[in-house]
Protein backbone atom coordinates (compact mmCIF):
# COMPACT_ATOMS: atom_id res chain seq x y z
CA UNK A 1 0.00 0.00 0.00
CA UNK A 2 1.30 3.37 -0.79
CA UNK A 3 2.02 5.50 1.99
CA UNK A 4 1.13 9.35 2.38
CA UNK A 5 4.32 10.32 0.81
CA UNK A 6 4.39 8.11 -2.16
CA UNK A 7 3.20 9.83 -5.49
CA UNK A 8 0.02 7.99 -6.85
CA UNK A 9 0.81 7.16 -10.76
CA UNK A 10 -1.73 7.80 -13.36
CA UNK A 11 -4.48 5.28 -13.20
CA UNK A 12 -5.45 6.09 -16.72
CA UNK A 13 -4.73 7.88 -19.65
CA UNK A 14 -6.98 10.79 -18.28
CA UNK A 15 -5.97 11.49 -15.10
CA UNK A 16 -4.57 14.85 -15.16
CA UNK A 17 -5.77 18.16 -16.32
CA UNK A 18 -3.25 17.79 -19.27
CA UNK A 19 -4.41 14.05 -20.10
CA UNK A 20 -7.73 14.90 -20.19
CA UNK A 21 -7.41 17.87 -22.68
CA UNK A 22 -5.23 15.73 -24.70
CA UNK A 23 -8.23 13.38 -25.12
CA UNK A 24 -10.55 15.49 -25.64
CA UNK A 25 -9.00 17.50 -28.31
CA UNK A 26 -7.77 14.43 -30.30
CA UNK A 27 -11.65 13.78 -30.31
CA UNK A 28 -12.04 16.94 -32.58
CA UNK A 29 -12.42 14.92 -35.90
CA UNK A 30 -14.46 11.87 -34.72
CA UNK A 31 -17.98 11.53 -35.67
CA UNK A 32 -20.56 10.08 -33.85
CA UNK A 33 -23.32 7.92 -35.08
CA UNK A 34 -26.24 10.39 -34.07
CA UNK A 35 -26.15 13.82 -33.36
CA UNK A 36 -26.41 17.58 -35.14
CA UNK A 37 -24.06 17.73 -38.32
CA UNK A 38 -21.84 21.30 -37.58
CA UNK A 39 -21.85 22.88 -39.60
CA UNK A 40 -24.96 21.79 -41.36
CA UNK A 41 -24.11 22.79 -44.74
CA UNK A 42 -21.65 19.63 -44.54
CA UNK A 43 -24.39 17.33 -45.12
CA UNK A 44 -24.72 14.34 -47.48
CA UNK A 45 -27.21 12.66 -48.72
CA UNK A 46 -29.51 15.41 -49.48
CA UNK A 47 -32.86 15.58 -51.16
CA UNK A 48 -32.57 16.20 -55.14
CA UNK A 49 -32.12 19.84 -55.94
CA UNK A 50 -31.24 20.61 -52.18
CA UNK A 51 -28.04 22.78 -52.20
CA UNK A 52 -26.01 22.58 -49.54
CA UNK A 53 -25.51 26.05 -48.66
CA UNK A 54 -28.86 26.06 -47.55
CA UNK A 55 -29.70 23.40 -45.18
CA UNK A 56 -30.38 24.88 -41.64
CA UNK A 57 -30.36 22.17 -39.63
CA UNK A 58 -29.25 18.35 -39.80
CA UNK A 59 -29.20 16.24 -36.57
CA UNK A 60 -29.95 12.05 -36.06
CA UNK A 61 -31.56 11.02 -33.19
CA UNK A 62 -31.54 7.35 -32.11
CA UNK A 63 -34.27 5.87 -30.01
CA UNK A 64 -34.51 7.45 -26.30
CA UNK A 65 -33.34 10.87 -27.70
CA UNK A 66 -34.91 14.06 -27.83
CA UNK A 67 -34.44 17.54 -30.36
CA UNK A 68 -35.79 21.37 -30.61
CA UNK A 69 -35.45 23.95 -33.05
CA UNK A 70 -36.56 26.99 -34.48
CA UNK A 71 -36.88 27.61 -37.80
CA UNK A 72 -37.74 30.72 -39.84
CA UNK A 73 -41.10 30.30 -41.78
CA UNK A 74 -40.97 29.00 -45.51
CA UNK A 75 -38.29 26.06 -44.27
CA UNK A 76 -39.30 22.76 -45.28
CA UNK A 77 -38.32 20.13 -42.64
CA UNK A 78 -37.72 16.91 -43.70
CA UNK A 79 -38.01 13.82 -40.91
CA UNK A 80 -36.97 10.42 -42.02
CA UNK A 81 -37.75 7.22 -40.76
CA UNK A 82 -34.50 5.22 -41.55
CA UNK A 83 -34.84 1.81 -40.21
CA UNK A 84 -38.68 1.51 -40.40
CA UNK A 85 -39.57 1.20 -36.99
CA UNK A 86 -38.94 4.80 -35.57
CA UNK A 87 -42.16 6.62 -33.97
CA UNK A 88 -41.16 10.63 -33.96
CA UNK A 89 -42.92 12.42 -31.38
CA UNK A 90 -44.10 16.14 -32.69
CA UNK A 91 -44.94 19.27 -31.23
CA UNK A 92 -44.95 22.78 -33.11
CA UNK A 93 -45.24 26.14 -31.50
CA UNK A 94 -45.32 29.62 -32.98
CA UNK A 95 -41.66 30.98 -32.33
CA UNK A 96 -42.92 34.31 -31.48
CA UNK A 97 -45.74 33.48 -29.02
CA UNK A 98 -44.81 29.97 -27.79
CA UNK A 99 -48.11 30.14 -25.97
CA UNK A 100 -49.99 29.21 -29.60
CA UNK A 101 -48.93 25.84 -30.09
CA UNK A 102 -49.93 22.78 -32.47
CA UNK A 103 -53.69 21.83 -31.40
CA UNK A 104 -54.18 18.35 -32.54
CA UNK A 105 -57.75 18.11 -31.41
CA UNK A 106 -58.43 21.16 -34.29
CA UNK A 107 -55.81 20.29 -36.35
CA UNK A 108 -58.09 16.30 -37.08
CA UNK A 109 -61.50 18.07 -36.14
CA UNK A 110 -61.14 21.12 -38.64
CA UNK A 111 -59.87 19.08 -41.64
CA UNK A 112 -62.48 16.31 -41.07
CA UNK A 113 -59.38 14.32 -41.21
CA UNK A 114 -57.62 12.27 -38.31
CA UNK A 115 -55.41 10.85 -40.29
CA UNK A 116 -52.57 13.41 -42.16
CA UNK A 117 -51.12 13.00 -45.58
CA UNK A 118 -49.89 15.53 -47.94
CA UNK A 119 -52.06 19.13 -48.08
CA UNK A 120 -52.56 18.38 -44.45
CA UNK A 121 -52.09 21.57 -41.78
CA UNK A 122 -51.05 21.53 -38.71
CA UNK A 123 -53.16 24.12 -37.03
CA UNK A 124 -52.57 25.93 -34.02
CA UNK A 125 -54.82 26.97 -30.86
CA UNK A 126 -55.49 30.17 -32.88
CA UNK A 127 -56.80 28.91 -36.28
CA UNK A 128 -53.79 29.47 -38.22
CA UNK A 129 -51.66 27.35 -39.87
CA UNK A 130 -48.09 26.28 -38.43
CA UNK A 131 -46.96 24.08 -40.60
CA UNK A 132 -48.01 22.45 -44.06
CA UNK A 133 -47.27 18.36 -44.93
CA UNK A 134 -46.07 18.43 -48.68
CA UNK A 135 -45.19 15.24 -49.27
CA UNK A 136 -45.36 11.85 -47.24
CA UNK A 137 -44.67 8.77 -48.07
CA UNK A 138 -44.69 6.75 -44.54
CA UNK A 139 -48.02 5.85 -45.10
CA UNK A 140 -49.22 6.83 -42.10
CA UNK A 141 -49.31 9.39 -38.56
CA UNK A 142 -51.30 9.26 -35.21
CA UNK A 143 -53.01 12.05 -34.09
CA UNK A 144 -55.11 9.97 -31.53
CA UNK A 145 -52.75 8.67 -28.68
CA UNK A 146 -50.33 11.27 -27.14
CA UNK A 147 -47.01 10.55 -25.63
CA UNK A 148 -45.41 7.67 -23.49
CA UNK A 149 -45.55 9.30 -19.08
CA UNK A 150 -42.73 7.93 -17.19
CA UNK A 151 -45.69 5.97 -15.07
CA UNK A 152 -46.76 3.73 -17.98
CA UNK A 153 -42.91 3.04 -18.94
CA UNK A 154 -41.82 1.82 -15.65
CA UNK A 155 -45.01 -0.24 -15.54
CA UNK A 156 -44.07 -1.59 -19.11
CA UNK A 157 -39.91 -1.90 -19.34
CA UNK A 158 -39.12 -0.86 -15.18
CA UNK A 159 -37.93 2.42 -15.63
CA UNK A 160 -39.45 5.17 -17.22
CA UNK A 161 -36.82 7.84 -15.83
CA UNK A 162 -35.35 10.67 -18.91
CA UNK A 163 -32.23 9.89 -18.05
CA UNK A 164 -32.76 6.11 -17.44
CA UNK A 165 -32.43 3.23 -19.71
CA UNK A 166 -35.70 3.86 -21.06
CA UNK A 167 -36.81 7.68 -21.03
CA UNK A 168 -40.19 8.01 -21.51
CA UNK A 169 -41.75 10.80 -24.24
CA UNK A 170 -43.20 13.22 -22.33
CA UNK A 171 -40.27 14.10 -20.36
CA UNK A 172 -37.96 14.53 -22.97
CA UNK A 173 -40.39 16.44 -25.03
CA UNK A 174 -40.55 19.00 -22.01
CA UNK A 175 -36.31 18.55 -21.62
CA UNK A 176 -36.23 19.99 -25.14
CA UNK A 177 -38.59 22.91 -24.65
CA UNK A 178 -36.94 23.63 -21.48
CA UNK A 179 -33.84 24.68 -23.65
CA UNK A 180 -36.29 27.13 -25.27
CA UNK A 181 -37.44 28.51 -22.49
CA UNK A 182 -40.79 26.18 -22.09
CA UNK A 183 -42.28 25.02 -19.32
CA UNK A 184 -43.94 21.48 -18.83
CA UNK A 185 -47.01 23.04 -18.71
CA UNK A 186 -46.64 23.82 -22.30
CA UNK A 187 -46.36 20.37 -23.30
CA UNK A 188 -49.08 19.71 -24.58
CA UNK A 189 -50.59 16.65 -27.07
CA UNK A 190 -48.38 15.70 -29.92
CA UNK A 191 -48.76 13.52 -33.11
CA UNK A 192 -46.57 10.70 -33.88
CA UNK A 193 -45.15 10.30 -37.08
CA UNK A 194 -44.13 7.08 -38.59
CA UNK A 195 -46.88 5.00 -36.72
CA UNK A 196 -50.42 4.54 -37.95
CA UNK A 197 -53.33 4.04 -35.30
CA UNK A 198 -56.42 2.74 -36.56
CA UNK A 199 -60.24 2.98 -34.87
CA UNK A 200 -61.88 -0.29 -34.47
CA UNK A 201 -65.35 -0.99 -35.22
CA UNK A 202 -65.62 -1.10 -31.90
CA UNK A 203 -64.03 1.95 -30.92
CA UNK A 204 -60.61 0.79 -29.57
CA UNK A 205 -57.87 2.23 -31.07
CA UNK A 206 -55.00 -0.55 -32.61
CA UNK A 207 -51.44 0.18 -33.86
CA UNK A 208 -51.21 -0.67 -37.47
CA UNK A 209 -47.20 -2.80 -38.37
CA UNK A 210 -44.97 -0.49 -39.99
CA UNK A 211 -44.94 -0.54 -43.49
CA UNK A 212 -43.02 -2.64 -45.37
CA UNK A 213 -39.62 -0.71 -47.11
CA UNK A 214 -40.06 1.06 -50.34
CA UNK A 215 -39.02 -1.03 -53.29
CA UNK A 216 -35.85 1.35 -53.87
CA UNK A 217 -35.10 1.20 -50.09
CA UNK A 218 -35.35 4.23 -49.19
CA UNK A 219 -36.50 5.96 -45.65
CA UNK A 220 -39.96 6.70 -45.02
CA UNK A 221 -40.44 10.46 -44.76
CA UNK A 222 -42.30 13.49 -44.30
CA UNK A 223 -41.66 17.09 -45.46
CA UNK A 224 -43.42 19.47 -43.47
CA UNK A 225 -43.14 23.37 -44.35
CA UNK A 226 -43.30 26.01 -42.38
CA UNK A 227 -46.03 28.65 -42.38
CA UNK A 228 -44.95 30.82 -39.88
CA UNK A 229 -41.73 30.66 -38.38
CA UNK A 230 -41.41 27.76 -35.70
CA UNK A 231 -40.31 25.59 -32.53
CA UNK A 232 -39.91 22.53 -33.30
CA UNK A 233 -39.79 19.92 -30.61
CA UNK A 234 -39.44 15.93 -31.30
CA UNK A 235 -38.72 13.01 -28.90
CA UNK A 236 -38.04 9.36 -30.20
CA UNK A 237 -39.64 6.89 -28.10
CA UNK A 238 -41.61 3.36 -29.10
CA UNK A 239 -45.38 4.08 -29.66
CA UNK A 240 -47.58 3.83 -26.54
CA UNK A 241 -49.20 1.22 -27.68
CA UNK A 242 -46.63 -0.48 -28.55
CA UNK A 243 -46.71 -4.00 -27.00
CA UNK A 244 -42.73 -5.10 -27.27
CA UNK A 245 -41.47 -5.50 -23.77
CA UNK A 246 -37.93 -4.35 -25.33
CA UNK A 247 -37.52 -0.37 -25.19
CA UNK A 248 -36.44 -0.60 -29.14
CA UNK A 249 -36.94 1.46 -32.19
CA UNK A 250 -35.20 2.95 -35.36
CA UNK A 251 -33.65 6.27 -35.40
CA UNK A 252 -34.35 9.47 -37.17
CA UNK A 253 -32.84 11.71 -39.07
CA UNK A 254 -34.24 15.43 -39.24
CA UNK A 255 -33.09 17.95 -42.37
CA UNK A 256 -34.42 21.31 -42.49
CA UNK A 257 -33.34 23.51 -45.41
CA UNK A 258 -34.49 27.38 -46.18
CA UNK A 259 -37.09 27.07 -48.98
CA UNK A 260 -38.95 29.33 -51.67
CA UNK A 261 -41.79 31.11 -50.48
CA UNK A 262 -44.50 28.29 -51.48
CA UNK A 263 -47.79 29.13 -49.28
CA UNK A 264 -51.11 28.92 -51.34
CA UNK A 265 -52.61 31.87 -51.61
CA UNK A 266 -56.29 30.96 -50.95
CA UNK A 267 -57.60 34.01 -53.19
CA UNK A 268 -55.56 32.71 -56.17
CA UNK A 269 -56.58 28.99 -56.04
CA UNK A 270 -59.45 28.14 -53.94
CA UNK A 271 -60.39 24.92 -55.98
CA UNK A 272 -57.10 23.47 -54.79
CA UNK A 273 -58.25 24.17 -50.72
CA UNK A 274 -60.85 23.02 -48.45
CA UNK A 275 -62.75 26.23 -47.09
CA UNK A 276 -61.34 25.25 -43.89
CA UNK A 277 -57.73 25.14 -44.90
CA UNK A 278 -58.09 28.43 -46.81
CA UNK A 279 -59.27 30.27 -43.82
CA UNK A 280 -56.41 29.00 -42.08
CA UNK A 281 -54.07 30.30 -44.56
CA UNK A 282 -55.63 33.67 -44.49
CA UNK A 283 -55.61 33.65 -40.88
CA UNK A 284 -51.79 32.87 -41.36
CA UNK A 285 -50.65 35.31 -43.50
CA UNK A 286 -52.50 37.80 -41.59
CA UNK A 287 -50.36 36.83 -38.72
CA UNK A 288 -47.03 37.34 -41.07
CA UNK A 289 -48.13 40.79 -42.05
CA UNK A 290 -48.68 41.31 -38.28
CA UNK A 291 -45.22 40.42 -37.52
CA UNK A 292 -43.42 42.18 -40.42
CA UNK A 293 -45.70 45.18 -40.13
Amino acid sequence: MSGPDTERAPSSATATLEQARSHARAQAGARSGTGPTLPASDATDLPTAVEPSLVLWDETVAVGGYTARRLPHDAVLRIEDLEGDACAQLLVYNAHNTSERLNVADTVKVQWQAYLGPGSLLLSDMGRSLMTVVEDTSGGHDCLCGASNRRGNEQRYGDGSASGPSPNARDLLALGGLKHGLARVDIGPNINLFRRVVVGADGALHLAAPPDPSPAGRAAHVHLRADLDVLVVVANTPHVLDDDPIYAGGTIRLTAWQGSPGAPDPQKSPDELTPERARAYLNTADHRRELEG
